[in-house]
Parts: structure tokens; C-alpha cells; sequence
């Protein structure tokens, strides 16, 4: 239960901070009339006070699941949680439906009052898309600190002694860990966020040749070559973020040992959430 009315509270969070029906987005539209950089600031500001709320729902969720049942009660109201994420990830798909709409409509030279309309149902799918997303990081954030107490137990298991198997934030080994582990989700999405750019310059001039081509020689257009940039783009350029991921707890336990790993861990948790 506690898991599903977190959800529920962290969906209408979600919705208040990006629906156009509210007035943080439409405080920030009215914003654009001054120019770029009020806009950037404040879109800044609304982005990072957006995350006050979800993330009290979070801790008092684990903290009233651990308080009754302990590890056990946080894998469960994490569950809670899941229960409700298929539904807002069927519903996220919802948002690039009306885009693509959108995108055809404009390049279809359609009346301007069908173009408006598409941009409506595009902002219903921004909004929608911004709830599924909520939903899924505040599911990943129950499950993952299940996960690091499954950890923890496993190693108390292996050490197999008589004291249990305690981290503490202010040993050196430990807190190097948590600053590691802080850093992973930026330099994941640094890697992800380039791959998508390098994609999109090759795309773009990819489309650029096929212009030309079509517009001197009446060449017809080739998606096929699209679709393969695309593709191949997808493929190749998660390689390097799925090694970072994979590689790095696996590299901090063999040579720096169980400690560095759950400082690893406790950072790479709260930095990503």
C-alpha cells in the first residue's frame, strides 16, 4: 500500500510540474516572451524543485516499509509501485504517437487549426510520458536499495564471521566508493548523450546528400539508409555505456574490496534517483 500511494502521490506531482493546465508551465511559457536565457533559468529551477516532493514520498515510503517489515517491506511496496508501471509505460508510448502526428501534419503542409490540435494532444503526451517516467524512478529507487540489503547480506555471508558486516560513510575506501558510484550516472548519460548526437549528425547528413541527390538527378529517397544509421547507431554506441555499468562495481570489488563497492553503490542509488 505504501508503495501505491507513493506512486500515486509522485503521478500527480508529475502531472502538476509538466501538464500545460497548471501553472509552473504556464509561468514558464509566459517566461519565453523575455527571451532565452529567463526561460532556460527558470526551466531549471522548475525541473529541480519538481523533484522535492517525489523524493519525500520516497523516503518516507522505505522508511515506513523498512520501520514494519524491514528489507522484506521495501521489495514489497517497490512492487507496489511496479504494479502500476505498466500501465504508465503503455501510456507513455501514447507521446511520440502524437509527435510523429504532428510531424507528418507539418510536413504535409496541412491546415495551421490541424497543426494546433496535434500540438495539443503532443503536450498530453509530454505530460503523459513525464508520468511514466516518474512511476519508473521511484520503482527503481525502492528495488535498487532492496538490492544493495541483498548485497550487503550476501557479503556478510561470504565473510562468514562472527561481527556483521557494517559500512561506515567515513572510511576512506567507503566514501571513495560513494563518490565513484555519484559519478557513474552522469557519465553514463555523458556517453548516451553522445552517442545520440554523433547518430543524429550522421543522420542529418545522410538526408542532406539525399537531397541533393533527388533534387539534381531525381534519385527517390533512400529510408533504408536511415534506418541502418539508426540502427546501427543504437547497437554500437551502448557498448561503452553498458562497460561502464557492468565493469565498474566488478573493478572497485577486486581491487579495492566489499566497502568501496557499497559506497559504490549508496552513490550510484542517490545520484541517479
Amino acid at each position: 500500500m505504501a508503495g501505491l500511494w507513493s506512486g500515486l502521490g509522485i503521478g500527480f506531482i508529475t502531472e502538476y510540474y509538466t501538464s500545460n493546465s497548471y501553472s509552473p508551465v504556464k509561468n514558464l511559457a509566459e517566461s519565453c516572451r523575455m527571451g532565452a536565457a529567463p526561460n532556460i533559468i527558470l526551466g531549471l529551477a522548475l525541473g529541480y524543485s519538481s523533484t522535492i516532493v517525489p523524493i519525500v514520498l520516497l523516503a518516507s515510503t522505505v522508511l515506513l516499509s523498512f520501520t514494519f517489515s524491514g528489507m522484506y517491506g521495501v521489495a514489497l511496496a517497490a512492487l507496489g509501485m511496479l504494479g502500476c508501471l505498466p500501465i504508465a509505460l503503455t501510456i507513455d508510448g501514447y507521446g511520440p504517437i502524437a509527435d510523429n502526428a504532428g510531424g507528418i501534419t507539418e510536413m504535409s503542409y496541412l491546415d495551421e487549426e490541424i497543426r494546433n490540435r496535434t500540438d495539443k494532444l503532443d503536450a498530453a503526451g509530454n505530460t503523459t510520458a513525464a508520468i511514466g517516467k516518474g512511476f519508473a524512478i521511484g520503482s527503481a529507487c525502492l528495488v535498487s536499495l532492496a538490492l544493495f540489503g541483498a548485497y550487503i547480506t550476501a557479503v556478510d555471508e561470504l565473510l562468514d564471521s562472527d561481527e556483521v558486516f557494517d559500512v561506515s560513510i567515513v572510511d576512506p575506501v567507503s566514501f571513495s566508493g560513494l563518490l565513484v558510484g555519484a559519478m557513474i550516472p552522469y557519465a553514463f548519460s555523458a556517453l548516451t548523450m553522445s552517442a545520440v548526437g554523433d547518430a543524429a549528425n550522421e543522420m542529418i547528413a545522410e538526408i542532406k546528400r539525399q537531397f541533393i541527390e533527388i533534387k539534381e538527378n531525381g534519385a527517390k529517397p533512400d529510408s533504408d539508409k536511415c534506418v541502418e544509421i539508426s540502427t546501427n547507431a543504437s547497437l554500437k554506441k551502448m557498448i561503452a555505456p553498458g562497460c561502464l555499468v557492468i565493469f565498474t562495481p566488478i573493478l572497485m570489488g577486486i581491487f579495492f574490496g566489499a566497502d568501496c563497492v557499497c559506497g559504490l553503490l549508496a552513490g550510484n542509488i542517490v545520484s541517479g534517483i
